[in-house]
Parts: C-alpha cells; sequence; structure tokens
C-alpha cells in the first residue's frame, strides 16, 4: 500500500495507514510542543463558491477542534493556535471581522469546555473587543487548574508587539526594585526576555506547522521559533487530513535538530 494510494481517502486503508503510523510514532519521537499557523480559510470558501469567508472561518475553527484532539491523542503537551494577528485586527473587512471574533469567541469557549484542557490567550487583550477578551479571560480561568493539553490561543497577537511588551515589564519590574538602567544593561539576558514572553514558562514549540502551502512566519512566535522546526502542508486550513499533521509529526521526528549549529 503507496501513500499516494490512500490520498483523499476515508475508507478502511486510510484507518490502516493513519494506525501504521501512529504505531510508529513513539513517545519519545514526538513534538512536546507543536505551533499551528491555520491558513487558507478564505480560499477555501471562495472555491467552494461561499459568498462569505465567514463559512471558511467556520470550517477552519472546526478543524482546528480536530487538531487539539489528534495532538492529545498523540501525546503533544502544548499546542499554539494562530488564530488572529493584530494586522487582522486593522487590515480584515469589518463584517469578515466581526464574524471572525465571534467564532474565535465560540473556539475559545469550547476549547475550554474538554475536560482537563487549559486554555491561555497569548496577545493584547487590551486591543480586542470587550466580549472577546472576556470569553477569552473566562475560558483562561475556567481551565486554570487543569494539567491535560495546554492551548494557547494567539488572538491579537503579533511576535514584534510581544517582544517590545517583554522588555517593557522587564524595565518596569527592574523599576520598581530600584535598579539602574546600567545595571539593567548589564545583566540582560535572552532567558529573562524569555520569561516575560506571553508564554513564559512554558516550552518553545519544536514544530511549527502551516497550511495553504505559505511559506512565511507572519510575525508568530518569533522569538519562541528560533531553533524550532517548520513544516507546510499544501492544504488549506479546513482540508487538513489527520495524515496530514502525523506525516509532519513522521518527518520531525527523522530530523537531526542542530538548535542554531
Amino acid at each position: 500500500m503507496t501513500e499516494n494510494g490512500i490520498n483523499g481517502g476515508r475508507g478502511p486503508l486510510y484507518r490502516l495507514y493513519i494506525n501504521r503510523l501512529r504505531r510508529r510514532l513513539t513517545p519519545d519521537v514526538v513534538p512536546h510542543h507543536v505551533a499551528m499557523m491555520i491558513d487558507g480559510n478564505r480560499r477555501w470558501a471562495r472555491q467552494l463558491g461561499f459568498d462569505s469567508a465567514a463559512h471558511g472561518h467556520r470550517a477552519g475553527a472546526a478543524k482546528m477542534r480536530e487538531f487539539l484532539r489528534w495532538c492529545d491523542d498523540l501525546g503533544v503537551g502544548v499546542v499554539s493556535l494562530y488564530l488572529l494577528s493584530n494586522d487582522n485586527l486593522v487590515k480584515r473587512d469589518s463584517r469578515e471581522l466581526a464574524d471572525l471574533l465571534e467564532i474565535i469567541a465560540e473556539l475559545a469557549d469550547e476549547v475550554s469546555r474538554e475536560p482537563n484542557w487549559r486554555v491561555q490567550h497569548v496577545g493584547r487583550a487590551a486591543n480586542l473587543p470587550p466580549e472577546l477578551a472576556r470569553v477569552l479571560a473566562e475560558s483562561e480561568n475556567r481551565t486554570r487548574a487543569h494539567t491535560g493539553l495546554h492551548v494557547n490561543l494567539a488572538v491579537g497577537y503579533g511576535g514584534r508587539s510581544e517582544i517590545v511588551d517583554a522588555v517593557r515589564s522587564i524595565i518596569a519590574q527592574h523599576d520598581s526594585e530600584g535598579g539602574s538602567l546600567e545595571q539593567l544593561a548589564a545583566s540582560l539576558t535572552p532567558e529573562q526576555i524569555g520569561e516575560h514572553l506571553y508564554t513564559g514558562g512554558l516550552p518553545d514549540p519544536d514544530l511549527v506547522i502551516r497550511t495553504s502551502g505559505e511559506q512565511r512566519l507572519s510575525d508568530f512566535l518569533l522569538w519562541q521559533s528560533a531553533h524550532s522546526e517548520f513544516y507546510f502542508v499544501e492544504a488549506l486550513g479546513p482540508d487538513l487530513r489527520e495524515v496530514d499533521f502525523l506525516r509532519a509529526v513522521r518527518d520531525f521526528a527523522k530530523r537531526d535538530r542542530r538548535y542554531g549549529g
């Protein structure tokens, strides 16, 4: 049975192939932190003849719920989903943006009600509409004591803004402790900046996946992904299959990670 022979399939052969892939992905090769850049939702909606991008965004959100279950089943510990950038907040059509904000709120609420999953918002809450900020905060609070899959929802997020916010936080803390700028300049380390990022305390992503064939970071986890492995999938976001995800993990397992070397 060849890999090409199961493309697009959903029958017994497809499940057989999925199970075979899963058996080969032992816990020691599974990435602990996977970051996902869901892309291609609008193109998916256009290709299917929908008159609104909201159809694509809803299909993409449904796929992200599937994706989280795939990760949880495989033993991934942390998943970061890039759902809305700072640029999206100012550049998207107002009607599309309103639909997208509602869809993200629904997704956050649903994910927070999964047994033992923990939700964390990463991004600038002050940039978001109050209702969405409220839902994200409630999702965090509802799951704060959970110890299962940790789900970072990047909403109103920008990698450069995150680094700026981290540096501001470090300066404010240093100032409150009575330190001088000279002392701060002499003592500042990459580890210190990492601790003040939105994801402070969490491991950096081992694997970053992006759908739709695009090969760029789009301001996502710029600091954290310095040593990450990248995998680009041709499928549009809503068309992502479990086999695509498992192949990404299989590819990751085969790589010789050099961490900048």
